[in-house]
């Protein structure tokens, strides 16, 4: 399916974040974006579980295309001749029906018209899924009047060479007399994307974007994680590292690294240090440089709370040819092997493991996980969403409105949930605290302080801004919740009511609630 209307809209924000002053000629694509219903008419609602395409005819008062802007370390980008004599272009066309993303539609328009595959390129840390530049022009009607004027949308999406260099690339592509070559960023035509790509900084090199936890014990055992076994995920089930992909929140790889174990696992070591950069392929194709750290940690996995995939498990150098790895991850760990000998055997390492490595152990500074969740009350309704069955955590059961707090207020965070999944407005001013729940999921988890704060005020409707985790926004009265619900939401929602500020749950002993 093509990309949801979340997407695109995601990718439009993130473009007027950094350049604040296209939005006016942006204002009508956000208005069809944020429609409720397709303007095609009041009859035909937008489905938010398995939105219309959104570069069809019907779908947006306008067309979206998207086009690949090819970097090289030259500061030099890949144009394509589509016939002899033809004028130089971008790599780029109409978003395809299986093209889930925008960087997937310009992935497969420059395989299609330079012949460069995935696999020779990578993504770059700074426009992930940022496009470099959003050109607008308007179509003129059809000459019988059956198809009015219409504006176009270009998203231009930023790509680098994998391999550094242009010597293999491009070659001709599938037109007739297709021809490439690459243009300086001075010499680039559209005047937007010129501005754009010499305001940017890009260098062409293919710099490490996601980053992975070599975690092991000290006495030649690795930490491995089994992958769900679902499709469009990398490397479904296979035994892989922890880690990740950069977020715009984190300020370095070691930030990316650390935020994925805490929210992959609720892992948080004390030192990680930079081992390696593994080059991995992704599940668009593309290959992925990721920066490797590794870590020394002896605890039980059993003893962490998993919020993706399978399980965590200990595994040595005899394991490794019984399990669907990676080739590139066996060499990573077998290189570590080679350069750190172990200091006991993995049994000593299991029976003789510090008291601080241990998960829960009584007097080991253990980490706490802090949670924000938005109570809305309406009318004696309050907001719940129903997570998506797929969810991680509290598949097909509602919830707040919720998040993990970062590198951030936790009212900031709160205000920028809201945002980011329902589209609400909320100002930091009128957010209070209402509640606190310190729970523990099961014994030997890591501890969380889930925050509730209510909004006095707010702005607009509950909207899906994100189907994938989920369903549906309802209003529910307060003396009849519905089932299944969050333990601790309700919990929460009960002290509200009662006028306590405070619950404890799943620690030793009864519950407390004061």
């Amino acid at each position: 399916m093509p990309p949801t209307r979340s997407h695109l809209r995601g990718a439009v924000a993130a473009h007027l974040e950094r350049r604040p002053a296209g939005r006016e000629a942006l204002e009508d694509l956000l208005t069809a974006l944020d429609a409720e219903t397709d303007p095609a008419g009041p009859t035909d609602p937008i489905d938010p579980i398995d939105p219309p395409d959104p570069a069809g005819p019907t779908a947006l008062a306008g067309r979206i295309t998207c086009s690949a802007v090819v970097v090289d370390r030259h500061r030099r980008v890949l144009h394509v001749r589509h016939r002899p004599g033809g004028s130089l272009l971008l790599p780029g066309g109409r978003v395809g029906p299986d093209d889930r993303t925008l960087l997937a539609a310009a992935l497969r328009a420059v395989h299609e018209q330079a012949g460069i595959p995935p696999a020779a390129l990578c993504h770059t840390a700074a426009y992930r899924d940022v496009p470099v530049d959003i050109a607008v022009r308007t179509a003129e009607a059809g000459p019988t009047g059956g198809e009015p004027a219409r504006r176009h949308y270009d998203f231009r999406m930023v790509l680098h060479l994998a391999g550094g260099t242009t010597d293999a690339a491009p070659r001709p592509g599938g037109a007739p007399g297709a021809g490439a070559e690459w243009l300086p960023f001075d010499e680039v035509g559209p005047p937007g994307l010129r501005a754009g790509l010499l305001e940017s900084g890009l260098d062409g090199r293919a710099g490490p974007v996601n980053a992975s936890a070599l975690i092991h014990d000290g006495a030649g055992r690795y930490l491995l994680h089994l992958r769900d076994h679902v499709p469009d995920i990398w490397e479904p089930g296979a035994w892989a590292l922890l880690g990740g992909g950069r977020e715009p929140q984190d300020t370095s790889l070691e930030d990316t690294v650390r935020r994925e174990l805490r929210e992959e696992a609720g892992l948080e070591p004390a030192d990680l240090e930079p081992f390696a950069v593994e080059h991995a392929t992704g599940s668009d194709g593309t290959t992925v440089p990721v920066q490797v750290f590794t870590a020394r940690w002896n605890g039980d996995p059993g003893a962490l709370t998993l919020t993706e995939g399978v399980m965590l498990a200990w595994h040595d150098l005899r394991t490794l040819p019984r399990l669907r790895l990676s080739p590139s991850t066996v060499a990573l760990i077998r290189r570590h092997a080679a350069e750190h000998t172990p200091e006991h055997g993995p049994e000593h390492a299991a029976e003789h493991a510090p008291e601080p490595a241990r998960a829960g152990s009584a007097g080991a500074p253990v980490p706490h996980i802090v949670g924000v969740h938005l109570c809305l009350e309406r009318d004696g309704e309050v907001l719940l969403g129903l997570r998506h069955a797929d969810s991680a955590y509290a598949g097909a059961t509602h919830h707040f409105l919720a998040g993990h707090c970062e590198q951030e207020s936790a009212v900031g965070c709160l205000v920028r949930e809201a945002q980011e999944e329902a589209g609400l407005v909320i100002d930091p001013a009128d957010v209070d605290l209402v509640h606190l729940v310190h729970v523990r999921d099961r014994p030997g988890a890591p501890p969380r302080m889930q925050l509730v704060f209510r909004a006095r005020r707010w702005r607009g409707e509950p909207r899906l801004r994100e189907p994938d985790r989920c369903v549906s926004w309802n209003w529910w009265p307060l003396d009849a919740l519905p089932e299944p619900i969050v333990p601790y939401a309700r919990a929460a929602l009960e002290g509200i009511r009662a006028g306590r500020p405070y619950t404890e749950l799943g620690w030793d002993g009864p519950g407390v609630a004061r």
